[in-house]
């Protein structure tokens, strides 16, 4: 259980590391995205690029 924590925290880290790169080719801007200011933030739900990035990993899970 540890390790999977551990894993989803490395993961949301390089993810948010690389979402100026990621923002550039279009991804983060889907329809499904959410982007709202709450109590004088900025909050990003990429829902709809989490879900095509999770096909893109199985889809190179599953040819290799």
């Amino acid at each position: 259980m540890l390790r999977w924590l551990l894993v989803v925290v490395l993961v949301l880290v390089l993810f948010n590391g690389l979402r100026p790169w990621l923002e550039k080719i279009g991804l983060g801007r889907l329809p499904g995205d959410l982007h709202f200011r709450l109590g004088g933030r900025e909050w990003h739900l990429p829902i709809a690029t989490t879900v095509l990035l999770s096909f893109v990993a199985m889809l190179i899970g599953k040819l290799f």
